[in-house]
């Protein structure tokens, strides 16, 4: 069991919008972000951040890439290195490069995975007691597969799961708030899979607070989703509710925006 694995971090690394996020994919069409407002949740997003502890590298935007705030499809960060991914969307495998090259520039190991199998990082949680990869538009089989062998080289055990039908990302259902204990909506709760966690259930009409994310001691929680906040409060959770509106609006959220991680083994 890796304790604390999946809460405790030193260090993220997130990317800054580009103005050209306008143009980033999106599953519904919602309307399109304000990029003066997404910039300055995005600035609220890394203060909180650093203000929990951590170390904060923040990269150069990307114009060419209207998606890459979106920064944790791109790579796994953990304590033995970076395994950099293979997006599942093809206007995105540049971000991935772009990611492998700033994190070897701050000193982590690089892995890839394998051509052919594609997976991107909202599919991946990272749990004490295993790695969940949910399968899904984005990540597939073969994409799993070569995951599962690079953690079973550095110690971890990996598990395919199921990612609801119409959900973008497995994160998007579901997020580890403690070594065993899962937030999850109710799509996803009942899954056998998921049967050794404890599973905290997010209330109905708040399915998007389950892309809550604990940093160290603090649960963030995306703003106007007071249910789940004072579910999460009353589980013993120290809750913080943070505004991540307009990066909603391209099926991105809080787990999304950073690739967090221990610099430490």
């Amino acid at each position: 069991m890796h304790e604390g694995i999946s809460y405790r971090f030193t260090r993220a690394v997130v990317r800054r919008p580009c103005n050209n996020i306008v143009n980033g994919l999106r599953a519904v069409e919602s309307g399109a972000p304000d990029f003066d407002l997404f910039r300055a949740e995005h600035a609220a997003y890394v203060s909180t951040i650093e203000s929990l502890g951590l170390e904060v590298t923040v990269l150069p935007a990307l114009e060419e890439f209207p998606d890459s705030v979106f920064i944790e499809d791109t790579a796994l960060c953990l304590p033995e290195g970076a395994i950099i991914l293979r997006p599942g969307a093809d206007s995105r495998l540049g971000e991935a490069r772009e990611s492998a090259r700033a994190l070897a520039g701050i000193g982590l190991d690089l892995v890839e995975i394998s051509p052919g199998g594609t997976v991107d990082g909202g599919d991946i949680l990272v749990t004490g007691t295993a790695v969940l990869v949910g399968l899904s538009a984005r990540t597939n089989l073969a994409g799993f597969e070569s995951l599962r062998e690079i953690l079973g080289s550095w110690g971890y055990d990996a598990m395919a799961v199921r990612t609801p039908a119409d959900v973008l990302h497995f994160k998007s259902d579901c997020n580890a708030l403690d070594d065993d204990t899962l937030l999850c909506t109710s799509r996803i709760a009942a899954d056998p899979q998921l049967g050794e966690y404890r599973i905290l259930t997010v209330p109905p009409g708040e399915e998007a607070a389950a892309n809550s994310i604990r940093i160290n001691e603090k649960v963030l929680v995306p703003a106007g989703f007071s249910g789940t906040a004072e579910m999460l409060a009353s589980s013993g959770f120290d809750v913080e509710l943070l505004s991540v509106r307009q990066p909603a609006l391209l099926d991105g959220g809080l787990s999304c925006m950073s690739l967090r991680f221990s610099s430490s083994g």
